[in-house]
Parts: C-alpha cells; sequence; structure tokens
C-alpha cells in the first residue's frame, strides 16, 4: 500500500519563508503518492481565524492536493485550534476531532495533536480550556481583523517567554495521562505531536507492549512519520 503521512507542528510564518516552501513542495511530491495525509496540529504559528486569509499559498496548495486525489485530515493544535468550516471548504480537508482513531490491520491507532496529555503543565491546561471556550473565542472573533491579529501576535510572543521559563520536563506529556487514554480508545500505539521531541516509545501497557510515536517539528527541516503498515514505518526527513 502508498504510505499514510503524519505530520505536526510545521508553525508556519511570514518569518520562515523556507519552511512555507518546504511544505508547498510536500504537497506536490511526497504527499501526491500518499494514500492519506494527516496533519495533527499546530500547521501555522498562529491562526487568528478562517477570515484571517494569513496564507493564501498554503491554502491553494491545500486545495490543489486534495483536488488532485490526497485525502488530506486536519487536527487543530494548540496555535491554530480556531480552525474552522471554511477552512476545511477552501482546502478540501478533513477535520479530526481530538482525539481521533484510524484503523489498520484490524488495530486502532490513536492520533492527538499531544498539549492534553501535557497534564503536568497545569498553567498551560487552564489557559487551554479557557481559550478552547465558546465564549472566549466568540470574544475573540467578534474583534476586527487587524485587532485580532495584533491579540493573536501578543500571545504568540506570551508563549515564547513563558515556555522559556518552565522546565522542560513539565512542558512533557505525564505518562499516566498518556495510557488513560490509550485505554480508553482500546489501542496500544499512539501518535501525536506538540512536544516537539521527536522519538518511538516502547512500554508496556495492560501487561503488553505498546509503541508511542512523537511527530517532530519543522523548525530546521521538515519531518514525517511514514507508515505502511503497523511493522513498517519510519521517520523521513524533508530537507530544502
Amino acid at each position: 500500500m502508498q504510505p499514510l503521512l503524519f505530520l505536526s507542528d510545521l508553525h508556519l510564518h511570514a518569518s520562515r519563508p523556507q519552511i512555507i516552501e518546504l511544505f508547498l513542495r510536500f504537497l506536490k511530491t511526497e504527499a501526491a503518492t500518499a494514500s492519506a495525509v494527516y496533519i495533527l496540529g499546530d500547521l501555522f504559528e498562529f491562526w487568528a481565524g478562517d477570515d484571517s486569509d494569513t496564507y493564501p499559498e498554503v491554502i491553494s496548495a491545500l486545495r490543489s492536493a486534495t483536488q488532485n486525489g490526497t485525502p488530506i485530515y486536519f487536527m487543530r493544535g494548540n496555535r491554530d485550534f480556531l480552525v474552522g468550516k471554511q477552512f476545511a471548504q477552501e482546502t478540501g480537508c478533513s477535520i479530526l476531532k481530538e482525539p481521533a482513531t484510524l484503523q489498520i490491520e484490524n488495530q486502532t491507532i490513536l492520533l492527538m495533536h499531544g498539549d492534553t496529555l501535557c497534564t503536568d503543565d497545569t498553567e498551560y491546561q487552564s489557559f487551554r480550556r479557557k481559550v478552547r471556550s465558546n465564549k472566549w473565542q466568540a470574544n475573540v472573533m467578534s474583534m476586527a481583523l487587524p485587532e485580532r491579529m495584533d491579540y493573536f501576535q501578543s500571545l504568540r510572543e506570551e508563549s515564547q517567554k513563558s515556555t522559556r521559563q518552565i522546565p522542560s520536563h513539565i512542558m512533557d506529556v505525564n505518562q499516566q495521562t498518556v495510557e488513560e487514554q490509550m485505554i480508553k480508545a482500546n489501542t496500544k500505539l499512539l501518535i501525536h505531536g506538540h512536544t516537539h521531541r521527536q522519538a518511538i516509545h516502547q512500554f508496556t501497557l495492560n501487561n503488553e507492549p505498546a509503541v508511542r510515536i512523537v511527530l517532530g517539528d519543522w523548525y530546521e527541516n521538515g519531518n514525517i512519520l511514514s507508515l505502511k503498515s503497523l511493522s513498517d514505518f519510519e521517520f523521513k526527513e524533508i530537507n530544502n
């Protein structure tokens, strides 16, 4: 079978045009030969709403890829949680609710962005609950677009500042939370992003082997997980 491709944490932003170009090339090359592409959050550095028209070239490239027959699934991350129906209509991407599951070889794969697994970071979890509330989002979307863009830029800067002050282990996933989510989904394989710590973690869950795959970010190069079967998967790096 053609591989399933998984990626996350591209954080596309005008300050990193080379990564935008790398993603556009990925959609024309690797993605075109995939059976499906799964973007598990934080495609954008921030997304101020579907009316922002921030990355028209990315929207156009996604639309071309889906129109040419590549199914693309998008899961909202902590930076682009305001992606909505208009984005889906304009790109042809299918929006996945988190958590989502995928069936391969009669086995369940759990897909997450990953920020809800970082339960040791209680301050972030409180912030997440606030910004995911209907009330907060309605208030933000009532702002004029220029004001909203400035507001999200300030949130981005505050996030970068606070991240530097929090111990790295606090911002990583909590293993107990990982296991609870996997048991709930009745799976032994979890794929997620968010932490930017690309790795394959093997452990025991209910006396059986389990695997947690962490996707890499796109700060320096492109990083994807190519999965052909449950026993045939690998990380691949995409360079400029």
